[in-house]
């Protein structure tokens, strides 16, 4: 977590996740099958936002700031109401105001010092009642499950760890050594806590095989 408080690392993440995000509301959006079994929620706009997903990233990073691991909680809570809420898949209607939500609600939950829904909503661009009703709608679609354990946080920055592999191969490893556990990615943005315990289960089984070997 040290490694997200470079100040060169940051931008690359919000880069990285932005592109993510752009993919998984692309494939959503060319997915008609699935568009006919999706409903609308608070969350879906009328017309799709002129903003782009990183150019309104970077502007919740620029305004709200939250701590660098805010973001990286921000990415399992969109993974968790995905997952949790199938006919509300992530899309270019809906994903700019899942994303102001889930970053309010990280900062709520991680950080000591956070802005009210107010400053959140002018750094939005929606107004303070539809925050709130965002916020409200979130979290009972997370069900509340809002811990995160280090295990999980690890997974996820390997997963975005591989997002920047791809579109950069020649990316130096050493400025991401950190970010060192990873999945593909599907539809959604893919993992979960027991996937995440498996795996490390799996892990010290092999180092324990190793050393009696």
């Amino acid at each position: 977590m040290a490694e997200l408080e470079n100040p060169s690392v940051m931008p690359k993440v919000v880069a990285f996740l932005s592109s993510l995000l752009k993919r998984v509301a692309e494939s959503n959006d060319h997915n008609q099958q699935q568009l006919l079994h999706q409903k609308i929620s608070v969350f879906h706009g009328l017309t799709r936002p002129t903003i782009s997903i990183q150019s309104y990233l970077e502007r919740i990073f620029k305004y709200a700031n939250c701590s660098p691991s805010c973001y990286i909680v921000a990415y399992v809570y969109l993974d968790r109401f995905t997952q949790r809420q199938p006919s509300l898949p992530i899309n270019s209607f809906n994903v700019h105001r899942l994303l102001i939500t889930s970053v309010m609600v990280a900062a709520k939950f991680m950080d000591d010092m956070y802005y009210n829904n107010a400053y959140y909503a002018k750094v939005g661009g929606i107004t303070t009642i539809e925050m709130n009703f965002l916020e409200v709608d979130f979290l009972f679609g997370l069900g509340f499950h809002l811990n995160v354990t280090p295990g999980t946080f690890q997974a996820y920055c390997g997963h975005l760890q591989k997002e920047m592999l791809m579109m950069q191969p020649q990316l130096d490893f050493e400025n991401s050594s950190s970010l060192s556990l990873g999945k593909s990615l599907k539809t959604h943005l893919c993992f979960n806590d027991d996937e995440s315990s498996h795996q490390n289960q799996q892990q010290q089984q092999q180092q324990q095989q190793q050393l009696a070997v």
